[in-house]
């Protein structure tokens, strides 16, 4: 498509979106929509062709076709989200009449024939991550969530990665056939959430990451984040430290020993790498921190300009900060885990003995 110029081009982009107006409307299953979506906006989508014409364009021509196109995927996916809820919504009206359920309950104290019913018991990460979403409701902060299997638009263009970015390498990230990915962060959720509620906001979302990585003992490609959030009209590194410190103190529940050193980070700007000394060793040097003495928690900064532009924001009017939590590493520190992989072990007395000290701390 060399040598076409930037009308023809934006020509194209609308009689797309008139194509996938159609295509929405006629879709008649979440898969049809799934199909629909790689067809328009995957890596050999037609929004992928008609792109390819932007080499022949000037600089001034190249950034008003490529805004064009950030506002069709951004009116694409709200389109495939309401399809996808009135297609759920159909089903669900049509479930009393195709399906039928056996709700009545097993007698009390019995499960699986005369076997007495065990209490259950929580996860350590569990036990964090609600002990954390309290700190954070108590300071103003709403709780957010996001799907796991994410767009490359959520997951890495509208946090600012570039296309050449390593993050998005397969050896790097898990891609899906269909052109989606499983999120490498909780990050994923900020523009998502800022689209449907609006400036000022103050979120914390929690969830499972996934990363194509190397297991060993602080290692794992399946773990747990919770990202942060604030957009407001006035935000500064200060206000960034003070939330940071407050928020270790709480967890720990006493003053920990921290540094600040500089970060990248393609979504803020500073940034800021914020480490604790490791609680393992008590900053000697073990296998969980490298024998650095010091763990990585909280990779934080002030959100990017072109964060708050995707999402349809000024960022000359609205300004922000971000941070982003190891779940997983901060239940490493806390209760003195040696390696991440008893994390994921399926090992029910593991987790039960977190949960008894949890009830013996209620008693006292």
């Amino acid at each position: 498509m060399s040598g076409q110029s930037k009308d023809q081009i934006l020509e194209q982009i609308a009689g797309l979106k008139n194509e996938m107006q159609e295509s929405i409307a006629a879709a008649s299953s979440a898969e049809a929509l799934q199909d629909l979506k790689v067809r328009f906006l995957g890596k050999k989508g037609t929004l992928t062709g008609i792109l390819k014409g932007l080499a022949s364009l000037s600089g001034e021509d190249r950034g008003a076709v490529g805004k064009t196109a950030n506002e069709l995927k951004l009116w694409y996916e709200g389109a495939n989200e309401k399809k996808e809820g009135e297609l759920r919504a159909a089903r669900m009206a049509s479930l009393a009449t195709e399906e039928f359920i056996d709700l009545t309950p097993l007698p009390s104290g019995l499960v699986m024939g005369d076997s007495p019913a065990r209490p259950g018991t929580l996860h350590p990460t569990t036990i964090l991550q609600r002990e954390l979403e309290q700190i954070f409701t108590k300071m103003g902060f709403a709780i957010a969530d996001g799907p796991e299997v994410e767009t490359d638009f959520y997951n890495f263009e509208a946090l600012n990665f570039t296309d050449d970015h390593p993050a998005r390498e397969m050896q790097d990230t898990f891609y899906t056939k269909d052109g989606t990915l499983l999120r490498t962060h909780t990050s994923s959720v900020q523009v998502r959430t800022l689209q449907k509620n609006g400036a000022p906001l103050r979120i914390v979302a929690p969830g499972r990451v996934y990363r194509y990585e190397e297991i060993d003992a602080s290692h794992e490609h399946t773990f747990y984040q919770m990202e942060g959030m604030v957009i407001d009209k006035k935000v500064n590194v200060a206000n960034l430290l003070y939330l940071m410190q407050t928020l270790l103190k709480e967890v720990f529940r006493r003053k920990v020993t921290v540094r600040l050193r500089p970060g990248y980070f393609p979504f803020v700007e500073p940034g800021f790498e914020l480490d604790m000394q490791c609680e393992i060793c008590k900053g000697k040097g073990c296998a969980v921190c490298k024998h650095s003495g010091w763990v990585e928690v909280l990779p934080c900064g002030l959100v990017h300009p072109n964060v708050i532009r995707l999402a349809g924001f000024d960022p000359n009017e609205w300004q922000g900060a971000a941070f982003g939590l190891g779940l997983t590493r901060l239940v490493m520190l806390r209760y003195g885990i040696e390696d991440i992989r008893l994390q994921m072990n399926p090992d029910i007395q593991f987790a039960s003995q977190f949960t008894r000290g949890i009830q013996l701390q209620e008693a006292l």
